[in-house]
Parts: C-alpha cells; sequence; structure tokens
C-alpha cells in the first residue's frame, strides 16, 4: 500500500490520512494477555474510557477468548459480557467495534451502538452473520484464521503463508461487496498468530504492500503476542510492548494504518512521532 493510498483511504468514517489505534477491552476470564482483568463491566468501562483519553479512535469489545486452545462460549454468555460495556462506551462517545464470530452477537452489539464488527471468522464461521451486516449498514473486520482456536496452531502449514492469505482476505472481500457491504466498509486483518508459526508470521508482515491492490483498509493486530517473546528473549505478554511497536512501525511503513493494541498511550505516542519525522511536519496535518 503506498502513502498516497493510505493517505486517500477511510474505514468506518475515520479518514486514514493518519495511523488509527484500535484499543482493546476484553470481558473475558481467559484472554492470553489481560484474561480476568475486565470481566467485570464496571473495569471493562474504566479501561475503555481511560483508552479514549489516551487517543484510542475505536475501541474493541470482545466477550470470548480467540487465543490459541480457547474453548467456545455460549452466545447468551457472550452477550450478557459485551452489551452493557458496548453501551456505556458509546455514551462516552467512543467508536465501538464488537469483537466476535456469532451472529447473535453481533446483532446485540450492533443494537448496543456499535458501529463495527470484527470477525476472526471473517464472516464465514455463522451462517447469519453476513446477511446481517450488509443489512445494518456497519463496518467490518474481516481476519484470516486457519481452523478455529482450539486446532489453529496444531502445525499450521502454507506454501506461500503471505499470498495464501491475502487471497482469502481478496476472495472474503468480494463476498461481502457482492452482498451488499461497500468496499470503504471493508477492512482485512491477515490474523497474525491465528494458525500461523513465527516464521509465516514473519512472512506475512514482509509482505504487507501485497494488500494495496484490494482498496480497502488493513487492520493488524501485533500486540503481546507470542512471536514478540519468540523473536526475543521469551518475554511475558506484559513485557512485549517495545517488540509491538517496532513491528506496527515496519507495518506503518508499508502503508497500514489501523491497529489494535493493549497499550493505547505509548502507540499512540510512537506513532505520532513517526509521523511528525515522516512527513516532516510537527503538529495536525
Amino acid at each position: 500500500m503506498t502513502g498516497e493510498t493510505a493517505a486517500t483511504a477511510s474505514f468506518a468514517g475515520l479518514s486514514l490520512v493518519r495511523p488509527r489505534v484500535m484499543g482493546i477491552v476484553n470481558v473475558t476470564p481467559d484472554s492470553f494477555s489481560d484474561g480476568g482483568e475486565t470481566l467485570d463491566a464496571g473495569d471493562a468501562l474504566t479501561r475503555g474510557r481511560r483508552m479514549l483519553a489516551q487517543g484510542a479512535d475505536i475501541i474493541d469489545v470482545g466477550g470470548e477468548s480467540t487465543r490459541p486452545g480457547a474453548e467456545p462460549i455460549d452466545a447468551k454468555t457472550e452477550i450478557a459480557r459485551v452489551v452493557p460495556v458496548v453501551k456505556g462506551l458509546v455514551e462516552a462517545g467512543a467508536l465501538i467495534s464488537v469483537d466476535s464470530r456469532h451472529a447473535l452477537v453481533m446483532e446485540a452489539g450492533i443494537a448496543a451502538g456499535a458501529r463495527i464488527v470484527n470477525d476472526v471468522t471473517a464472516l464465514s464461521g455463522d451462517p447469519d452473520s453476513l446477511k446481517l451486516v450488509a443489512e445494518s449498514g456497519v463496518s467490518v473486520v474481516l481476519m484470516h484464521m486457519r481452523g478455529d482456536p482450539r486446532t489453529m496452531q496444531m502445525d499450521p502449514r502454507y506454501d506461500d503463508a503471505p499470498r495464501e492469505v491475502f487471497d482469502y482476505l481478496k476472495e472474503r472481500a468480494a463476498v461481502c461487496e457482492k452482498a451488499g457491504i461497500p468496499r470503504a466498509h471493508i477492512a482485512v486483518d491477515p490474523g497474525i498468530g491465528f494458525g500461523k508459526t513465527v516464521e509465516h508470521n514473519v512472512q506475512i508482515l514482509n509482505r504487507l504492500d501485497i494488500y494495496r491492490e484490494l482498496g480497502c483498509a488493513v487492520l493488524l493486530g501485533l500486540s503481546r503476542k507470542s512471536f514478540i517473546g519468540k523473536l526475543s528473549r521469551g518475554e511475558p505478554p506484559k513485557a512485549r510492548l517495545p517488540g509491538s511497536i517496532a513491528a506496527a512501525l515496519a507495518a506503518l511503513r508499508q502503508g497500514v494504518r489501523l491497529f489494535r493494541v493493549h497499550d493505547v498511550a505509548e502507540t499512540a505516542q510512537a506513532f505520532e512521532v513517526w509521523q511528525a519525522i515522516e512527513t516532516g511536519r510537527a503538529g495536525p496535518d
């Protein structure tokens, strides 16, 4: 993706002339990095509001962990976790993404005010999700995942990981567009760590420029992921911030402008400095 493409693109009403930060609020007991920290709705709302103050452009609210090996939960439980947090953060002025692979949860999140659906199955995991998103008029993030959370890290193999992931997302974006979802409402996510080895992740991140031909936004979820520790000294999730930012800056150079992160303030600061140096201008665009 060229700088010109990034500068003229938009997603969910946000101009992508500059990098955008999606803050993560996991209302779960078992997410890989912060499971249990914001299972209580009050704690989740506090974190979301803090992320807004720190510069988050979107808050991504999820009620089901999709970490490797995670077991699925029922939609009723997921809805009970997600909806109060979505409502509260919408009232606080946030642009909300509901992170779910289940149409019933997506529908409840949209009814509560979410304007983006973030689906790890790229709207293929639930037969009702594609029609729901198309008819609701919300935007969508389509992610690539090989298998499901229980099986995805069991010896994943590709002949050409960057190209195979790209081709899958290209096909899913075309399916969505045919169903009535405008290209400007679609973002794609290569799904770093979802059915991929460290080598696959690095190969994909090295060739993000191939996404320029899609004509839609690219979102990356790199934050605190295990490949960072494996490339470094085996640091635990909360000690992977420097590697998370390094990977994000490498992606910025290839035109990516949407990033899903745990550490909003630190990432936003890094992006602001990067943007000033890249453009040669200090201050607003």
